[in-house]
């Protein structure tokens, strides 16, 4: 059974938990993808149709039996259609989370969020002005209800184009104009999208395939980037900061708290109950050492960014943290959240909450959190899980004996800019010299069809030893932080030249730049790169990679990455199989109309081979040094 672990994660946390949900006969996400064996190969494809009620239809791919639907759709419409709604799943996703975000905003601004205010106004000041506002001589407040009302426009129809389009390249921007991609409205793409896939609606594969890539940068440029944004302007733009990551950051002497999902909107109220006095002493009077509240997934990342948080785990983590025995409540809100943990956790004392009135779960006790009621529910929650802490059964509790790995995390965008002296010049500088060969975001989640994390260890080590910076975001920084990628003494596994260049700045080579809708920093901070040499995004020496990608989101954040024009590579194979002409338009035929393209190889090594040449022919195309790959 050892031997079985070590094939289902690298992690030695990780490894000791499942063996101990073995002993404990609690069932896990892994016993489960077994279960599932062998997987539908029409739904792998992308073949199978359910789109209305003549079918559910499939068709064959060796072409021996029907090769079209009931209502004539043959492969090529079946699979773009299929991939289509994946990223309008994708984009409706995180562009919620941005709404929720401006709602907060708003209800900020009239005075009905008592447990929120305005963390950082020269932020705020700064958004407004892009969307046109006039910010001289009004107060934060008027300021924030203004932009929140300019903001929901961007959810709408009334506009040519979403606003923060602005921060991309002007060339960028002309390709979206003359290929029919530039998003109009976040919320009209997605409908679109979906309207588009109804029977008989579009059955031109290109065109639905260029119309999902549109509702990704509507994501991309609007829902996202509005959610990080907001995000800083309420809880505070992320600093440097030091904190610790796996498992080992439970405490067995502690009230243990996680929180899991991805909106801040909760998780930072809980923040400040687990720090008020009166809840402290209550935990040291039911015999508790205090108080600890740690993250896993993105909660946790926007938390680390921000507080410091320790993190206990990545999306395949998240029964595991159960299986100590030692958690007395988790906090959810929405996306990745297994239905499963409710189950993993009634094998033990541990609460479970739902908090979202959009994300509800079988076998927890919902709380509603509301702009108006946030701190009051923290409050309760946070009591509740300290007289919870009496009822720990400690034959049950086994954390594993692992010493908490140091991270350094609060990388934004302006702390990027602010470490290198309030300009990205010295970056540039560094590029050209051949210092640093380039930069890659890699980014995304879990999959236990690939062993846990190990894609992401394998490639990063590559990347940073070949002098190529890597920014990170989501479930991949867990797995970076745990595998100590994310301190100075990971420089002694980098390159000489990032080193040198990451020694003088005094950063890591891999940077934390946040939870999975925080991706839109890096496009941030590759478009203010392209703008400063007066090129386009996909003339730079950059990358993406998605090792363990399994969302609708992840396949969203893809494709507003290679329409944004970077390489983007992806370990598992995403359901399209069923069509060459799908697959040699999002591998190749891209290239002609982006700029950029998808790059499938679930082997990391082999990955990271495929980006390094990528970088190095940019390079070589802007007249820099390029090396022999």
């Amino acid at each position: 059974m050892d031997a079985l672990h070590d094939n289902y994660t690298v992690t030695e946390d990780g490894r000791a938990l499942l063996k101990k949900a073995d002993n404990d006969q609690v069932e896990t996400v892994w016993d489960r993808h077994q279960a599932q064996q062998p997987h539908c190969g029409y739904c792998e494809t992308g073949l199978s149709c359910r789109n209305c009620i003549m079918g559910p239809c499939r068709v064959d791919p060796f072409g021996e039996g029907p090769q079209q639907g009931v209502c004539g759709a043959d492969a090529d419409i079946i699979v773009a259609r299929n991939l289509a709604r994946m990223i309008a799943a994708g984009a409706a996703s995180h562009s919620d989370h941005g709404r929720d975000l401006v709602e907060v905003l708003l209800k900020v601004a009239e005075g009905k969020a008592a447990g929120y205010s305005i963390k950082d106004p020269a932020k705020l000041h700064s958004v407004a002005a892009e969307y046109g506002l006039a910010v001289d001589g009004k107060d934060d407040l008027t300021l924030a209800g203004e932009l929140a009302h300019a903001m929901q426009e961007d959810y709408g129809t009334r506009k040519s184009s979403v606003t923060l389009l602005a921060r991309a390249p002007e060339k960028r921007r002309a390709i979206w104009e003359k290929v029919g991609m530039t998003p109009r409205g976040i919320d009209r793409e997605t409908s679109e999208a979906m309207h588009r896939t109804h029977m008989g609606v579009d059955n031109d594969w290109v065109s639905i395939l260029v119309h999902a890539m549109r509702n990704a940068l509507s994501d991309g440029w609007g829902g996202s980037m509005i959610a990080t944004e907001v995000s800083d302007i309420l809880f505070g733009i992320p600093q440097p900061n030091k904190s610790t990551a796996n498992i080992g950051v439970l405490q067995d002497d502690k009230v243990n708290i996680v929180v899991h999902g991805h909106n801040p909107v909760v998780s930072e109220t809980v923040v400040a109950a687990c720090n008020a006095p009166e809840l402290l002493k209550q935990a040291e009077e039911n015999g508790a050492g205090g108080i600890n509240l740690v993250g896993v997934c993105c909660t946790g990342n926007e938390l680390m960014m921000r507080h410091g948080l320790p993190m206990a785990g990545n999306h395949l983590m998240t029964e595991l943290v159960l299986v100590t025995g030692a958690v007395e409540m988790m906090i959810v809100d929405y996306q990745c959240i297994m239905p499963s943990i409710s189950q993993t956790a009634a094998c033990y004392h541990t609460k479970m909450i739902s908090t979202s009135e959009k994300a509800k779960f079988p076998g927890m006790e919902h709380h509603e959190f509301t702009p108006e009621n946030a701190y009051q529910k923290a409050e309760g929650l946070v009591k509740a899980a300290v007289e919870n802490f009496s009822r720990r059964n400690q034959n049950r509790v086994a954390i594993p004996a692992v010493r908490p790995q140091e991270v350094v995390s609060g990388l934004s965008v302006e702390a990027i800019i602010g470490a290198l002296g309030g300009t990205p010049d010295p970056l540039i500088d560094a590029i050209k010299a051949g210092k640093i060969r380039g930069a890659v975001g890699v980014v995304g989640c879990n999959n236990p069809k690939i062993k846990h994390d190990y894609g992401h260890r394998e490639l990063t080590s590559q990347l940073i030893a070949n002098d190529i910076l890597v920014l990170d975001t989501g479930c991949v920084s867990v797995a970076h932080a745990k595998a100590g990628f994310k301190t100075l003494d990971a420089l002694e596994q980098a390159g000489p030249g990032l080193k040198e260049i990451c020694t003088a700045l005094g950063i890591p080579p891999v940077l934390h730049v946040g939870s999975c809708v925080d991706n839109v920093r890096i496009l941030v901070l590759v478009s203010a790169l392209a703008n400063t040499l007066g090129c386009d995004i996909s003339d730079l020496p950059v990358a993406g990679s998605a090792p363990e990608w399994y969302s609708e989101k992840a396949a969203t954040i893809g494709c507003y990455f290679v329409a944004s024009g970077v390489l983007t590579h992806l370990g598992p194979m995403p359901p399209v199989t069923g069509s060459m002409n799908v697959v040699n338009l999002l591998t190749k035929g891209l290239e002609d109309v982006v700029g950029a393209t998808f790059a499938i190889e679930p082997d990391p090594q082999k990955a990271s081979r495929i980006i390094i040449r990528h970088i190095e022919n940019k390079r070589k195309a802007l007249g820099l040094d390029s090396r022999d790959v």
